[in-house]
Formats: C-alpha cells, sequence, structure tokens
C-alpha cells in the first residue's frame, strides 16, 4: 500500500545500480555456521569476489587467524581485494554492512542496530563491524565517509529497496516484527525511515514469503527495484508448492502500487525456482530476486537448474539492457538460507578511502 507523501529531505538514498566505491563481504570461518561445509561456501564465496573484483574493489574482513590463510589460496587480486581483521558472527554483509546517504553532495554511513534478524541469532561481533571499520585510521583508513550513529533502531538492508528518486520499498511482515522495533507502529516506522534516508515514499508490501526465510521476508529475497520505475518480482510456482499463496497476494499487491507520477509501475515477474531442500527435508528460501547490481554487471544467483536459470538470467538481460549478466552458483548459499546479494553490500564512490582509479592504493594484507 502507498502511504502518505512526506517532505522531500535533501537526503537520498541512491540506488543500488549507482556506482560504487566497493563491495563489502565477510569471509567464512569455522565459527560461523558454514564450519560443516567450509570449503564449498568459501568456493562460493571466492566466485563471488573474483566476479566483483573484475570491475571494482572488494572489501572482505573476518578475523585474521581463522580467515587470511585461506583466503590467499583463492589468489584474489590484491589490487582489487582488500583484507581486514576484525571478529565476526557469521557473513551476511548486507544486514550488519553500513546504508549510505547522500546529503548535498557529502556522504554517510547509518549504523544501525543489527540484532539477528529479530534475536534469532548471535549478533554481538556483527553488530560492531560498522563502528571497527570506522575507527581504522591513517593508511589502514578505510571509511572516507563519517559513521552516523543509528544504534537505537534495528535496520537490516535486506529489508529495503531504493530508486535513489525518494521511493523506498518493503516489508510489513519484517518492519513490523516485534522482536526488532515493536515499541512503532506502521505510520511511525515510515516518519523513521522518511527522515533516516529522506525518502519521501514508503511502499509497504504485506505478503509474500519464502519457506525456509530467516529474515521474515526482506524485501531482496522478494521483489527489486529497477530503473524505469520497474520492479523485478519472485513468481508463484506449482500449486503445491506452499510459497504460492503468499506469492500470489504478492503479485497483486504490486500491481495496485503506483509510482510517484501516479502510473502503474512496469512488473517484471522473475521465475521460482524448484523447490530446494536441506538434509532434513525442510525446504530453502532459493530465490533469483537475490542478484547484486554493480556498475555493469548483475551479478545473478542460479542453483543448478538449467531451464529457470537461463530464464531468469534472459529476464534481466531485459530490465538490465546495459548491464552483462553474470550468473553465480549459488547452491552452498541457500544452504544458510540466504543468497548472493544477502552477502554483500556496496559503497557509493566517495565513501571509500585508499580507492583510486577502482583500485586499492596501498594493500598489504594478501
Amino acid at each position: 500500500m502507498n502511504n502518505k507523501n512526506y517532505p522531500v529531505s535533501e537526503r537520498r538514498l541512491p540506488a543500488e545500480w549507482e556506482h560504487h566505491d566497493c563491495v563489502m563481504l565477510a569471509w567464512p570461518h569455522e565459527l560461523t555456521d558454514w564450519c560443516y561445509m567450509l570449503k564449498e561456501a568459501r568456493d562460493c564465496f571466492a566466485r563471488i569476489i573474483h566476479a566483483i573484483a573484475q570491475e571494482e574493489c572488494v572489501l572482505l574482513v573476518g578475523p585474521a587467524g581463522l580467515c587470511l590463510p585461506s583466503v590467499r589460496e583463492y589468489a584474489f587480486p590484491a589490487d582489487r581485494v582488500k583484507f581486514i581483521d576484525i571478529p565476526t558472527n557469521d557473513t551476511w554483509a548486507r544486514d550488519f554492512g553500513g546504508i549510505t546517504v547522500e546529503s548535498n553532495g557529502s556522504l554517510s554511513i547509518l549504523d544501525f542496530k543489527f540484532n539477528g534478524w529479530g534475536l534469532k541469532f548471535a549478533s554481538n561481533h556483527d553488530n560492531r563491524i560498522n563502528r571497527a571499520v570506522a575507527n581504522l585510521s591513517g593508511t589502514d583508513k578505510v571509511f572516507e565517509a563519517p559513521l552516523e550513529n543509528r544504534l537505537n533502531f534495528v535496520l537490516e538492508g535486506g529489508s529495503i529497496e531504493s530508486d535513489g528518486c525518494g521511493t523506498l520499498l518493503t516489508t510489513s511482515e519484517c518492519l513490523m516484527s516485534p522482536n526488532r522495533n515493536g515499541e512503532f507502529d506502521r505510520e511511525q516506522l515510515t516518519s523513521y525511515l522518511s527522515e533516516a534516508f529522506g525518502v519521501n515514499r514508503v511502499l509497504w508490501l504485506d505478503h509474500g514469503a519464502l519457506s525456509g526465510d530467516d529474515t521474515d521476508s526482506h524485501i531482496d529475497t522478494l521483489a527489486r527495484l529497477a530503473p524505469h520505475d520497474t520492479i523485478l518480482y519472485v513468481g508463484a510456482g506449482d500449486d503445491d508448492d506452499p510459497n504460492t499463496p503468499s506469492l500470489l497476494r504478492m503479485r497483486e499487491q504490486l500491481s495496485s502500487l503506483r509510482t510517484e507520477s501516479g502510473l502503474p509501475y512496469n512488473l517484471v515477474e522473475l521465475p521460482s525456482p524448484d523447490p530446494i531442500y536441506d538434509e532434513d527435508g525442510m525446504q530453502l528460501p532459493a530465490t533469483y530476486a537475490n542478484f547484486l547490481i554493480t556498475p555493469n554487471r548483475i551479478l545473478l544467483p542460479v542453483y543448478a537448474q538449467s531451464q529457470k536459470d537461463f530464464l531468469a538470467e534472459q529476464i534481466l538481460k531485459i530490465a538490465f539492457p546495459d548491464h552483462e549478466v553474470v550468473p553465480v552458483d549459488c547452491r552452498a548459499l541457500i544452504q544458510q538460507h540466504g543468497s548472493l546479494h544477502c552477502v554483500t553490500m556496496q559503497f557509493p564512490v566517495g565513501a571509500i578511502a585508499g580507492i583510486k582509479d577502482g583500485k586499492w592504493v596501498e594493500n598489504t594484507t594478501l
């Protein structure tokens, strides 16, 4: 549903397809939930990092003693990949990473509270990562933009989508979760988001859920904003798929949303992957909506389902005609109930120190 318009702020939350300085990831190690399948997880992360590093920088975080030996085995280019020694609980950088906003030509990195998706998982280290990076100085300095304390509000990056022009797309299931900001009603949440991100419209989806999703329906698993008033969304699967009823209701609600000029959005349906199950028979939240947009490429998660993987790739080529679509096998990531977008967080140009002409100026870690 559309809420009332709020005054336009000087702030702006850039769209993901705008130019970046770098993308942050956290490396899997023995103390993360990847411990039982560490090699498969690291291979998947390496594929993602190599794909990003072909066109822009990567900031990789993790405890050095547990991570650096294995990181070096993958021969990442030192001028594109920089490692920072920081304790981590897990690897979902989209949700604990800082969110960058622009204001009158200056950037700020917002540091929200991360509480493990509504107190489901440990987050004591991950909730401190942005401050740890911000405290680096001298030749180790990484954040060029100042860090803005927003720790009185729980927010994960995967729960919001921006078109860069004042519209935010989110889900009520996640943001209204009682274990996040339960004291806020929808109107108060809308007002807060408007102030924090400078948006003048918040579009709320009340439907849409994937079996096995720990995030309470993050928007980046369901529907993604794209240029030219386009929304790509996950279509319903077979009638016997438990996700189908909710996804059908989501599609109906998406068709009722309007752009700022009052027109319907261009809705583009992505296929729903065939169900994937874990070893206990639980359905996992596989989705093609969890792609990463870089300045010239789309990194698309795929799941060894040749027909549907190909269809998703072709649809993204139509939605992003100026981008190369790069499929990345993410069957390992889905085993921990996330995918490609979930493990990445982009920082716009000007947010990061030590980068020149798309490369790290000084890097002695790799």
